[in-house]
């Protein structure tokens, strides 16, 4: 039979998780060989693969098998292999022994043949088996089992099969499952005995990550117990096998006898190995020391490598004449495959950088990582283009889980990056580290597959020898244990100090109290034990059992259970199943900014990571379910559209569903009705997730740090935050290379103006109308800075430019104020002195009637004047437009076009001025810039607008309404403004009278205080309604704004003294202007053509903004770290644009790591909460598992809380100092907010709770009135109405210390816990008693 292999099926395959070597890809149709190729032990050849579904979702059972039980053994040849001499032996050895150590060569075929060698045992004595082989990697386990399956001519999925986490290939006739290490674990738990299998081999066991340590206590637990019958072999090519034999010995007569060791020999091939002292020859170059405590990359070691892969063309020549045929089924390519092994990203980048100076070498370079997207890794595998070499830089993915078939090559650095606990902070710290031998061996094992194979070790042998450590630190010595404790408690095998001491290398006893801590501040534990003060245990809460079942990160399965407590619980799972999986978002090289704006899009407003993750997630989901993505092809038209990877968001379908069914058995039931989609249900819905986000993080919380709004105005020139990024180190005569930089921001949106100041620029983004906060725009610029795109500027020499300016004095205008504006196409110099506040653009007058056309936004409209000189004087321009002749728009319509419109009244259709703001076919969107409205009008009614109409000053403003802000009611119900504050604003605005008083001009907006009238009636003030009525609170005037209403103040002051004196140096100074306007215009007009002279780059820095927000923890021990956040984050760039306001605003991350040198933190997977006064302290008292409420001196107040584990009764010191947080409330917060938070607390409680009047025991519809309560009592907690008024904060002095309230003063609270409820994970908070 004949086949062939394209491209397409190794993208499937890969998709899968398969391994493969010895394919070549080609366009015939070649004969199968009839010999299996001796290898390896994984696949190096495979079955067809249309026996898998194509779409790699789950699968069903395949029940069928090929054949009658296992074949017989005569109809089986094995492959020529090394461990096949040695079959007799080894099945004796595994039937005779408990526990047998097996180490032998990459290759040899122990993972692949033994348990085979054991299966038709079984079948020759017609004796049942039940055989589990685990793989530490998803890859691994699925590709052996397709090649054991291929091997045993039988379907995958009868008699072979896998396992790998969601994904399920096996039936109740599998007799040989190849599964990952966390499945045997999990079953091993919940079963609590090794019998529903017969043997167990456990491979790759040098790997000593914490789950592979736990899986070998457990199974030595287990064999010791109540499995005695089951036989367990544990492989590794590079295993400590004295280690593992005494620690899997029995006792015999009195003394522990270890466990069995055999040993495999023979290599498929040998592999040829060199350091740093054998390659001086060939690549020379200085070799930095070495230093075993400070491992780095440093460029003269990138250079080397660069030489030495070089140095393989002339190598190949010369073996080339030496070179004998090779018996392999594949054809070499012409150049070996070289394989690097880096650390991580930042390296990878560095040595693709050096590799691609080498442009004459046919080099194809390829990265491998846990983010590359599938088309990229899919080119790893693939044959390179005649004459070409591949290049593979690669972290540890390609150790022992990817196998590349025609690598010949190995470059290794002996480096690899690990999570450990940082001890400080207990935060998860990735580290530099060298790489131990067992690992670096298993790197050598890459090569060498199919031929002769080299491996080269950038170090010196002397350091290998010394230096490299022999074995991997075992996680469970340095990294977090709070996912194996939370199984510990499972086992239910008493004390877990007491069992974890009987790990293969125990953790010490303070990680091991460390982590119950976690735990206990996570509410898996409960944070009340009856053996108080006994730190090393805890019991089991029905929130610790819920996230012991989830093969999730436990604060994502603390985000689904507490969106199960708020009725969110399908949003949750969407999040978790996203944020559990690699990113959907592809990040296609040099298109960050294009993914960042879609995730924005999707983000919605919302600056939450996670929510853009549901809204794409629910994006891609509903167009399916409408089918919009009926064929193939829409939908992988649409992922690319949306930057989104189609597979990997499959996968996030297969998690989500596997969870959805996983909380099922806990009654967390997804409801079947949809929730509401209306505008304010949408907006509170958001509300909810980012609390159950907070909540699920606690205490990953973090604060802006203050900003002093004085300097950051100063700093930004005036110029609007939200609109404006600041360029800074620009050249002499900046102005001439206005188009460059404009174009350098083109990527993040339409450039609107360029205000240059000296050496800097102030680049300014068009607004949309109606647009409100901080432009999309000035969040990709401040990205751009963030992901260290260069900016960079080619620049005339000074000599030329001065060349250019016949014989005129130009020296002055090196740094000179220029204003670039793209949408009027105007450049023009700024004077020095000129006003913020021109005379001619004021109304006569600061009080002044309007007429409101637009309203855009509560707060913001539109309007024009409405005193009968200004009636008289637009009815005069009104007559005057429609007396004339007019003609059509000489031009195309297109946005910025002033023209002339019809706009249709009662009294008929006259032309107004207007500006054309969209044009959308045969119809253009117009602004009547006299009038403040818009309307939509046919392109072929414009008409051209004369000049001499064109320079009159237009009628109508924007306003701005002063005085008022959006409440936490309509922040929470809206996105900014509530339905209800819309409505409200909008009834009292529409036909009434208004009135306004001028406060300041910002940016050709007039700030004002509205009033309306009514017949009868005083005028009233708007903003001050709104506040009454809970839409709003009082608002504060930034610092731009009153230094303007300053001199506003001062103007109309002066005229109405008649004291007004205009500027006394207007007419030479404009001369001066003018002339400085010729001189640009004829440089500019000079440069223009003639590109010969930009010889020179310039490196600008930027872009950034002075009212970009840093932020610090709230713990104690990290307040004074450094914090960033992911690039990819959509907070990465949050600008501050109210720094008027000095309430606290809080960040949560998902994930918190620090650096090597401890003094930096980074967060991912971050929400920002919404801007309400005093909702860091409510959400801290919310989750916070202990508080101890702090007052004033006198006791008329709380002052604020400190927020933690609590505190020992017996030493009088804080259970977990590092995460405790001490609170200053910056809002008055009585009694009524500590109840109410206890109220919603055990509410929680009811939801989270064991016992007979637990949730296990309750009906849908009583859990979904709790839900609804939840709910409830959250909106109302953190909206309450009247609002809370702010505070200046009051820090404790004794900060940190607990224990400070006399127990007299607490009021007695009630503990939830009794026989019918139960495990539940939250404590009420004691009330101290205040003097009133």
């Amino acid at each position: 039979m004949k086949s062939s292999i394209t491209p397409e099926q190794i993208t499937e395959w890969f998709t899968l998780g398969s391994q493969f070597t010895n394919i070549r890809i080609t366009d015939e149709v070649k004969e199968k060989p009839e010999t299996t190729s001796p290898v390896r032990d994984c696949p190096s050849q495979l079955g067809s693969p249309s026996k898998d579904p194509p779409d790699g979702g789950l699968r069903g059972p395949t029940t069928e098998l090929l054949g009658s039980g296992v074949p017989r053994l005569a109809s089986y040849e094995y492959p020529r292999l090394p461990i096949t001499k040695n079959r007799q032996e080894l099945v004796s050895l595994v039937e005779n022994n408990s526990v047998v150590i097996i180490r032998g060569a990459t290759g040899s075929g122990k993972t692949t043949q033994l348990p085979q060698f054991i299966l038709d045992h079984y079948s020759e004595k017609n004796a049942p088996c039940n055989i589990v082989v685990t793989q530490p990697r998803k890859i691994g386990a699925t590709s052996i089992a397709r090649w054991v399956a291929t091997e045993r001519r039988c379907t995958l999925g009868s008699l072979v099969g896998y396992q790998v986490g969601l994904e399920k290939m096996a039936t109740e006739h599998t007799r040989l499952i190849y599964v990952t290490t966390g499945v045997l674990l999990q079953k091993l738990v919940a079963a609590k005995t090794l019998n529903e299998f017969s043997h167990i081999f456990v491979d790759e066991v040098h790997e000593r990550t914490d789950e592979m340590d736990f899986l070998l206590l457990v199974i030595r637990k287990l064999l010791h117990s109540n499995s005695r019958y089951v036989k367990v072999v544990l492989m590794s090519a590079t295993i400590n096998c004295r280690e593992f034999a005494e620690y899997f010995g029995s006792p015999v007569r009195g003394q522990m006898n270890p466990a069995y060791v055999f040993e495999v020999d023979g290599a498929p091939y040998v592999i040829e190995q060199s350091y740093l002292d054998d390659l001086r020859a060939r690549c020379p170059g200085r070799v930095v020391p070495m230093s075993s405590h400070e491992p780095n990359i440093s460029q003269e070691m990138y250079n080397i490598a660069i030489s030495l892969i070089q140095s393989f063309d002339e190598m190949e020549t010369k073996d080339q004449c030496k070179k004998t045929e090779q018996d392999v089924s594949l054809k070499l390519p012409e150049r070996g495959s070289v394989l690097v092994f880096l650390p991580g990203l930042k390296e990878i980048g560095n040595m693709q950088e050096g590799l691609a100076t080498l442009v004459r070498r046919r080099l194809q370079v390829y990265p491998l990582h846990s983010t590359v997207t599938m088309e990229e890794q899919n080119g790893v595998f693939l044959v390179p283009v005649p004459g070409y070499r591949k290049i593979i830089l690669s972290t540890n993915i390609a150790e022992s889980s990817v196998t590349v078939p025609d690598v010949k090559y190995v470059i290794d650095f002996c480096l690899a990056r690990h999570l450990v606990c940082d001890n400080e902070t207990n935060y998860q710290s990735l580290r530099l580290t060298w790489a131990s031998k067992t690992n670096c061996n298993q790197r050598k094992g890459r090569a060498g597959r199919v031929s002769k194979g080299y491996c080269y070790r950038m170090i010196t042998k002397d350091f290998w020898e010394n230096d490299i450590p022999e074995y991997m630190v075992p996680e469970m010595l340095v990294a977090p244990l709070t996912s194996i404790m939370l199984k510990v408690k499972l086992l239910d095998m008493g004390n877990p100090r007491v069992l974890l001491s009987t790990a293969l290398s125990p953790p010490n006893l303070q990680d091991i109290v460390r982590t119950v801590l976690q735990l206990k501040e996570m509410g898996a534990l409960s944070a009340k034990n009856d053996r108080q003060n006994h730190n090393d245990d805890g019991e089991l809460t029905f929130l610790g059992r819920v996230l012991a079942h989830l093969p999730v990160d436990l604060r994502l399965g603390k985000v689904i259970a507490l969106g199960h407590v708020f009725g969110c619980l399908q949003e949750s799972l969407i999040i978790v199943a996203c944020l559990s999986l690699k990113s959907f978002f592809a990040m296609p090289y040099n298109q960050t900014m294009a993914v960042f704006r879609t995730k924005l899009g999707f983000a919605n407003g919302v600056p939450s990571d996670a929510i853009a993750f549901l809204n794409a997630f629910k994006a891609w989901h509903t167009a399916k379910k409408t089918g919009q993505l009926r064929h193939p092809k829409d939908e992988l038209d649409w992922g690319k559209e949306n930057f989104i990877q189609i597979r990997r968001i499959r996968e996030v379908t297969e998690l989500y569903e596997d969870l959805r069914k996983r909380v099922a058995h806990f009654n967390m039931i997804v409801p079947e009705s949809p929730p509401p989609t209306d505008y304010t249900s949408t907006n509170r819905q958001n509300f909810i997730i980012q609390m159950v986000i907070a909540g699920a993080y606690y205490p990953h919380y973090f604060v802006q740090g203050e900003m002093d709004e004085a300097m950051a105005a100063k700093d930004l020139c005036g110029h609007d935050p939200r609109t404006t990024v600041v360029v800074r180190n620009l050249p002499p005569y900046c102005f001439l290379y206005y188009k460059q930089l404009q174009s350098l921001f083109r990527q993040c949106g339409q450039v609107k103006a360029i205000f240059f100041d000296s050496s800097r620029a102030y680049v300014e983004f068009t607004q949309t109308a109606g647009a409100t906060g901080v432009l999309t725009e000035v969040t990709l610029a401040l990205l751009l800075a963030n992901q260290k795109q260069l900016l960079d500027l080619f620049t005339y020499p000074d000599d030329e430019v001065q060349a250019c300016s016949a014989g005129r004095a130009i020296s002055h205008m090196k740094y000179t104020r220029v204003h670039v504006d793209f949408q009027n196409n105007t450049l023009r110099p700024v004077g020095l002195l000129s006003s913020t506040v021109e005379l001619e653009k004021l109304p006569p007058t600061q009080k002044f009637a309007i007429s409101i056309t637009e309203v855009l936004e509560v707060g913001r409209f539109w309007g024009y004047r409405a005193d009968e000189a200004s009636k008289q004087k637009q009815e005069s321009l009104t007559r005057d437009i429609n007396g004339r002749p007019l003609q059509p728009v000489a031009v195309s319509p297109h946005p910025n076009l002033l023209c002339l419109a019809p706009f249709v009244e009662r009294s008929g259709s006259q032309y107004h001025r207007a500006n054309v703001r969209n044009a959308l076919g045969t119809t253009v969107e117009v602004f009547f810039v006299d009038f403040g409205n818009t309307a939509s009008v046919p392109c072929s009614s414009l008409r051209e607008l004369p000049p001499d109409l064109a320079s009159q000053p237009f009628q109508a403003h924007e306003f701005y309404v002063v005085g008022m802000r959006p409440s936490a009611q309509s922040l929470i119900l809206g996105d900014q403004w509530s339905q209800r504050a819309r409505d409200r604003y909008i009834k009292l605005t529409r036909g009434h009278e208004a009135l306004v008083e001028l406060y300041s001009t910002q940016q050709g907006v007039l700030h004002v205080e509205l009033f309306i009238t009514a017949k009868g009636q005083e005028a009233l003030n708007v903003a001050r309604i709104m506040v009454e009525e809970g839409h709003a609170l009082p608002a504060l005037e930034g610092y731009n704004s009153q230094q303007n209403h300053e001199q506003v103040m001062s103007m109309y002051k002066d005229m109405a003294d008649k004291t007004y004196v205009p500027n006394s140096a207007g007419g030479s100074w404009q001369e001066r202007l003018k002339e400085q306007t010729d001189l640009i215009s004829d440089l500019l007009a000079r440069f223009k053509d003639n590109k010969s002279y930009l010889k020179t780059k310039v490196r600008v820095n930027g872009p950034n903004s002075p009212h970009r927000v840093s932020f610090h923890s709230f713990s104690h021990s990290t307040y004074y770290k450094s914090v960033s956040i992911q690039k990819c984050s959509l907070n990465s760039g949050v600008v501050n644009e109210m720094p008027q306001y000095k309430h606290q605003r809080m960040l949560v991350a998902g994930s918190v790591a620090v650096s090597a040198e401890s003094a930096h933190i980074l967060l991912r997977d971050t929400t920002l909460m919404p801007d309400i006064p005093g909702l860091p302290a409510l959400i801290t008292m919310l989750f916070t598992p202990v508080m101890e409420l702090r007052t004033n001196a006198e006791r008329t107040r709380y002052t604020g809380a400190l927020c933690g584990l609590g505190w020992n009764s017996n030493t009088l010191a804080p259970v977990l100092p590092e995460r405790d947080m001490e609170l200053a409330f910056d809002c008055f917060c009585d009694v009524e907010d500590i109840t109410e938070t206890n109220a919603l607390r055990d509410s929680i409680n009811r939801l989270l709770s064991e016992g007979s009047r637990g949730v296990m025991h309750m009906g849908q519809d009583h859990i979904g009135r709790l839900q609804e309560d939840c709910r409830d009592r959250l909106v109302r907690l953190c909206a309450r109405t009247p609002a809370r008024e702010e505070a200046p904060p009051h820090y404790y002095e004794r900060l940190g210390q607990w224990n400070q309230v006399d127990p007299a003063l607490k009021m007695a609270i009630v503990q939830p816990e009794s026989g019918e409820v139960k495990s539940v994970p939250f404590l009420l908070h004691p009330v101290i008693l205040l003097d009133t």
